[in-house]
């Protein structure tokens, strides 16, 4: 156990954070969705209730869709795309270890690598396939969460239902999109930049302390 700790602790200690943070959003989100109910003349839910709204559907899958958004154009723009004197950048005068051929014969490779054919074709772009595919599976969970969301509130206010068509050109779903989107992008243009004259000793995050500013690559 403590081997499989130390091995895994830092996918552990993000998983933890994670659960803080949703069991957080939670408690006040179900605080916050009552009230407004309250205030609308409804009566309040339960929590177990709460999991199956709109409110709660659309506020949790509109920021997972902006992070693995972002993570999957990361992922795709480093390929062809470079910053000088990033750690976040490959160094395009050199050869990188990423760009080389997979070899099948190599100790203790991936199965898909000694399976060869399609399966290699495909897991050599696994990563980005998982992150855009997760995208999509949170976009559409966001804008079904967003459109429950929005009805509730129009029952409540005795206007006419949207159907998902007419919720797709509805400015209150893009909205939510673009605000968590902008955000994303910043940080990691900022990663990126920092990178060039910051450090942080010990981190992979970072290039060594000593390192030129000019020195693409970690």
């Amino acid at each position: 156990m403590k081997k499989f700790i130390k091995n895994n602790s830092l996918s552990l200690m993000f998983i933890l954070l994670f659960l803080m943070a949703i069991v957080g959003q939670v408690i006040f989100g179900f605080k916050e969705y009552n009230s407004e109910r309250l205030e609308e003349g409804a009566t309040a839910i339960t929590i177990g209730h709460y999991f199956t709204s709109g409110h709660f559907i659309q506020s949790t899958f509109e920021n997972w869709e902006s992070e693995f958004l972002q993570m999957a154009i990361f992922v795709i723009l480093t390929i062809f795309l470079q910053q000088k004197g990033s750690s976040e950048s490959k160094d395009f005068d050199k050869e990188e270890a990423v760009d080389r051929e997979p070899d099948p014969n190599r100790k203790d490779a991936p199965w898909p690598v000694r399976a060869g054919g399609w399966l290699l074709a495909g897991y050599k772009h696994s990563l980005t396939i998982a992150l855009l595919l997760l995208f999509l599976v949170s976009f559409v969970l966001h804008f079904y969460g967003s459109l429950k969301d929005e009805n509730e509130q129009l029952f409540y206010q005795h206007k006419p239902m949207e159907t998902a068509l007419q919720y797709l050109g509805n400015s209150r779903f893009w909205f939510e999109s673009f605000q968590n989107w902008q955000s994303e992008f910043l940080s990691v243009f900022a990663i990126i930049i920092l990178s060039v004259f910051l450090r942080q000793q010990g981190s992979s995050q970072s290039k060594p302390v000593d390192a030129p500013n000019a020195e693409t690559g970690d």
